[in-house]
This record gives C-alpha cells, sequence and structure tokens, in this order.
C-alpha cells in the first residue's frame, strides 16, 4: 500500500531535499512560541510578549506572497540562501534587545524583520516536488509526505522549543530554531538538481503568463477560513483543558488532533483518488466542518481527546487536495507564489480565529467557542463550491485557467 512513498523517494535526491525542508521548516512552528517565552520572561509581560509575537506572524504572512515571487523569477537558490541569513540576522538581534533591554520598538522591528525574511521552503519543497515527478499521481503523493511532515513539525517543535526554554534557558528554544532555519535552508538551497528554473519576467517573449484567480481567489478564501478553524480551535482546546482544571493535558489534545491528521496525511498519500482535487476540497472542507460541531457537546477530556483525533482525519486531506490544486491550476512559472498565497492565506487566518474564540470564551466558555471553527468550516465548505469544475492540464476534473 505504501510502495508510492518508496517510489518517489528513489528519485534522485528526493529523499535529501525532503529531509532537509524538514529541518528548514521547524521555524514555522517554534518561533512564534519561542519569542512568546522569551520575552515574557524578560518583561513579566505576556501582552508584550504576544504583541512581539504578532508582529512576527503578520510580518511573515504580508511578505510571504512577495518571497514565493521572487523565488519563481530569481531561482530558489539565490533568495532562500539570502531569506535565510536576513532571517538568522533579525532573529539574533531580537534575542539580543530582549536580553540587554534595548527600546522596546527595536524589539518589535526585529520581530517584524524576521517575520518578512521567514524562507519559504514549504512552498519550495512543494514547487521542487512538481518539478522533479512527472505523474499527477505522484505529485499527490509527495504532497501528502510534504503534509505529514508538516504535522510532524507542529506535534515536535512546540515541545522542544517549550523544553528547552523552560528547562534550560529562555534563549535556547528560539536559537535551536534559527540554527535549523538557517542550516537547514542553506543545505536545502544548494541542492540545485531538484530546484525548479527561475522564470523571470518575460520581455521580448511577451507578458507574464497570468494568475487563474478564478480558481486561486475561492481556493485561497477555502485556507484563510481553515486558518480560522485552526487559530480558534488551539485557543479553544487550551481553554477547555483549563475549565476542567487539567491545562497542562492541553498540549496532548492538540496533539492528539494533529496525529489524526497525521495518519489520514499519511493514508492519503498512499491511496488513488479517482476524483480530482477540487472535488476533493470540496469534500473535505465540508467534512472539516461537521468535525468540529460534534466538540460543542463533549464534556469530558478523555471523550474529547477521542474526538479531536477523530476531526483531525479531515486535515490532512483537505490541505493535500488544496495544494494539488494549486499545483494543477498555476502556471509552472508562478507555482511558488501561488503555493505562497495558500500558506498565508492560512496563517494569515490563525490570529482572527484566536482572537474572535478567545472572546466566545470569556463571554460563553470554552464549548460554545468550539462553534467558531465549525462556522470558518462551514464557511471554506461554501467558498470551495465556488472552484471551476472543468478541466484541467494535470488532473481529469480541475479547472486550468479563469
Amino acid at each position: 500500500m505504501f510502495t508510492s512513498y518508496g517510489r518517489i523517494l528513489r528519485h534522485p535526491g528526493a529523499l535529501r531535499m525532503s529531509m532537509t525542508g524538514l529541518v528548514a521548516r521547524l521555524p514555522i512552528s517554534m518561533v512564534g512560541l519561542g519569542i512568546v517565552l522569551l520575552v515574557s520572561a524578560a518583561t513579566d509581560s505576556y501582552g508584550v510578549a504576544g504583541a512581539v509575537s504578532a508582529a512576527y506572524m503578520f510580518a511573515n504572512a504580508g511578505f510571504a506572497i512577495l518571497q514565493g515571487r521572487l523565488l519563481d523569477r530569481l531561482g530558489q537558490g539565490r533568495v532562500l540562501a539570502v531569506a535565510s541569513i536576513g532571517f538568522g540576522t533579525a532573529v539574533g538581534l531580537l534575542v539580543a534587545a530582549v536580553q540587554a533591554d534595548w527600546p522596546i520598538v527595536l524589539t518589535y522591528l526585529f520581530a517584524a524583520v524576521g517575520g518578512a525574511f521567514l524562507p519559504q521552503v514549504g512552498s519550495s519543497v512543494r514547487a521542487r516536488w512538481s518539478f522533479v515527478l512527472d505523474q499527477p499521481a505522484d505529485v499527490q503523493t509527495a504532497f501528502a509526505l510534504e503534509a505529514v511532515l508538516d504535522e510532524a513539525v507542529f506535534i515536535l517543535g512546540p515541545i522542544l522549543v517549550a523544553v528547552l526554554a523552560t528547562t534550560w534557558h529562555p534563549v535556547a528554544g528560539i536559537a535551536v530554531a534559527v540554527v535549523a532555519c538557517v542550516a537547514g535552508t542553506l543545505t536545502f538551497s544548494s541542492q540545485t538538481s531538484t530546484a525548479p528554473p527561475p522564470h523571470p519576467r518575460e520581455t521580448s517573449t511577451g507578458p507574464r503568463t497570468p494568475m487563474p484567480w478564478r480558481a486561486i481567489v475561492p481556493l485561497a478564501v477555502v485556507c484563510a477560513a481553515l486558518g480560522v478553524l485552526f487559530g480558534a480551535a488551539e485557543v479553544t482546546t487550551v481553554a477547555f483543558a483549563e475549565e476542567h482544571h487539567h491545562k497542562s493535558v492541553s498540549g496532548l489534545l492538540l496533539a492528539l488532533w494533529a496525529a489524526g491528521s497525521l495518519t489520514s496525511g499519511v493514508i492519503t498519500g498512499a491511496m488513488h483518488w479517482r476524483g480530482g482535487p477540487s472535488t476533493r476540497v470540496r469534500w473535505g472542507s465540508f467534512a472539516m466542518a461537521c468535525a468540529m460541531v460534534p466538540l460543542f457537546f463533549v464534556t469530558a477530556l478523555p471523550v474529547m481527546g477521542a474526538v479531536l483525533f477523530v476531526a483531525g482525519f479531515a486535515i490532512a486531506p483537505t490541505m493535500i487536495a488544496s495544494m494539488s490544486l494549486t499545483e494543477a491550476v498555476v502556471p509552472a512559472g508562478r507555482l511558488t507564489e501561488g503555493m505562497a498565497i495558500m500558506q498565508t492565506g492560512l496563517v494569515a487566518g490563525v490570529a482572527p480565529g484566536a482572537t474572535l474564540s478567545g472572546l466566545v470564551v470569556d463571554h460563553q466558555g470554552a464549548s460554545a467557542a468550539y462553534l467558531v471553527s465549525a462556522a470558518a468550516g462551514l464557511v471554506a465548505a461554501v467558498a470551495a463550491q465556488a472552484l471551476p469544475r472543468t478541466r484541467t492540464r494535470s488532473t481529469p476534473e480541475v479547472p486550468s485557467a479563469a
């Protein structure tokens, strides 16, 4: 059943590409929490720590698409190398500013610059898979593998940074994240055999290939709504555990949710799907909305863990289908940019989701706040219905252009 994974990893350079991409992506789940732990330890203020982390996150979301465009035009090697050095320098200055008690405005500035420079390795590695592999089914398997690795990052990263920051030194967690990012990204970007060629803006050959916005816009809305769902569910789950006087269990509950997604991601990549990715995005979004509804009725921690694990099964197949659809409709010369649009949508939705669910928790309790996630899933399901249903170049059923 899982021979499909072996087949794609036997391509020259594929295993090394994917594994170095995994290391380079660790900061995605480590730096935000690392900033909170570092700044709160130095200032005794979670409010300031959260604001600094938000500056980092918003800058990352704001500049991801621009970096994706540069990756397509200039090539991954140069752009990722510069981004990793810029990221490492900015976060290093952030640590120095906090430790040396520099003016707080510098802390915000360095956090924002670090977020802007964070290398878009997740989009880049998926663009490489699309370049290396010829068969749509193999690309589907590769995207499933990367979704599984993403889940591993989001399970292991927060645990690693929290343990290092609380048992060793507040700087330790964020320092490991920086080292992983810089070393991993430089190693990843140096692998030229799997890198897609740059696609500079055409001059004499005509205008640049247009982005298929008719498919990209509703798909970006789907991703943003799912980002709201994720942000709301994370905050709500922590509040639910605290209401039951076991706040420390919240990490385990979220890990079970991610484990469900990881499991379904492995299965998704090993299967041959008859329906195209646009069909799977529509059904997956609907399944995610439905999966959030039972959480409103749960009243016990063990039951919540079980329900979250089952609910997680809807995540990876939906995200894999979203990336597969992006790969199917976006021109090769703008693929990394297209991937970055989807990643930006996800990131941009997390903060509003967390904020809205926090307000509901304060006024109605944790159980009611799970309805925020359900509503966000419903928005994603509705947006998915706007995806075109005509044929495309790489799958039997997905749209090819706007």
